[in-house]
């Protein structure tokens, strides 16, 4: 009587190259595509515009190192960044999941959103930054910040892919590691400093291809005044909580106090709990406790706006 176990073997046995050699194991990890590092880097260029567009990146890391006098854009999300000894260069990076870390450049004007943000041993920096945690200089002078100001139709979907919260922004609470008695290594950007004056828009055809925007009331992240000196000590607390349209209420409330003379002072998306509502909303608390699992809140001053899951600052 045979054994069916037997015929599996002598027909794997008869499939095995001569030689009695196994072919190799195939993993699903060798089936995956295989990355060129030089798809993901611009390394020694000088006086060029170059850029990768929505989808060319993907969430992998990137490098740019050893540029003079160019022009670089990058429409797309990524892991990290780091740019290295850049000098008089026009930068853009998409959402970055993150770092960026800038070392040793001088002379070059930026806009940006990441997780963190890092810079050491730079010079004369201007960057429109959305970080979404403390920004951090180190032994760098005449650094400029603004706040982040930018619009094309895939940012939304690549600041999701990213883990970044649009409303989550601390453009302008620098730390400075190495600070020097008696000076300032850091400034904020005048608030009516145009974007596109220090970031022009691309102007190669592949990349004028993406349709970008400025203007701040198209910006994907809300424009704040963050830590710029307040014109009033009254402020107001905004707190939207999560729903189905709670991002497009909360752009939209935005704009409508905007519209009437308020000033955004800051944003903030986050999860509160019963002890948060509490100091929040003092003896109004319970009223809000049945909302909390929704997710949303939003902070006023006449100056600025919050999200709990959301909160906006105005004043």
């Amino acid at each position: 009587m045979g054994c069916f176990f037997s015929n599996r073997r002598k027909a794997e046995k008869e499939s095995q190259p001569e030689g009695g050699e196994e072919r190799p194991k195939q993993y699903s990890w060798d089936q995956r595509e295989k990355v060129d590092p030089k798809d993901y880097m611009f390394s020694g260029l000088k006086d060029e515009t170059v850029g990768r567009l929505p989808g060319q990146v993907a969430g992998q890391q990137f490098l740019i190192q050893d540029c003079e006098n160019c022009n670089i854009y990058i429409f797309d999300h990524s892991a990290t960044i780091t740019i290295d000894d850049c000098t008089n260069c026009v930068i853009f990076l998409g959402p970055v999941k993150g770092s960026v870390f800038f070392r040793n450049c001088r002379d070059c004007k930026c806009t940006l959103a990441c997780q963190q943000f890092r810079v050491r041993d730079c010079r004369k920096l201007e960057v429109f930054l959305c970080c979404a945690t403390q920004p951090i200089i180190e032994s760098s002078t005449n650094i400029k910040f603004g706040c982040f100001q930018w619009y094309y139709p895939e940012l939304a979907f690549q600041f999701k892919d990213a883990g970044l919260s649009i409303f989550n922004n601390t453009w302008s609470n620098i730390h400075d590691f190495t600070p020097v008695s008696g000076e300032l290594n850091w400034s904020l950007l005048p608030e009516n400093a145009v974007v596109q004056d220090h970031v022009p828009l691309p102007t190669t055809e592949e990349l004028k291809a993406v349709r970008v925007s400025t203007e701040a009331n198209r910006s994907i992240v809300p424009v704040s005044r963050g830590q710029r000196q307040k014109s009033s000590d009254e402020s107001c607390l905004v707190v939207l909580f999560a729903g189905d349209y709670t991002i497009a209420n909360a752009r939209k409330l935005i704009d409508e106090m905007v519209g009437k003379g308020f000033f955004l002072v800051q944003t903030k998306e986050v999860s509160m709990k019963a002890e948060d509502a509490q100091r929040v909303f003092g003896e109004k608390a319970p009223d809000f406790l049945p909302l909390l699992n929704k997710d949303v809140c939003i902070r006023k001053q006449g100056d600025s706006i919050c999200r709990c899951r959301q909160l906006l600052q105005l004043c």
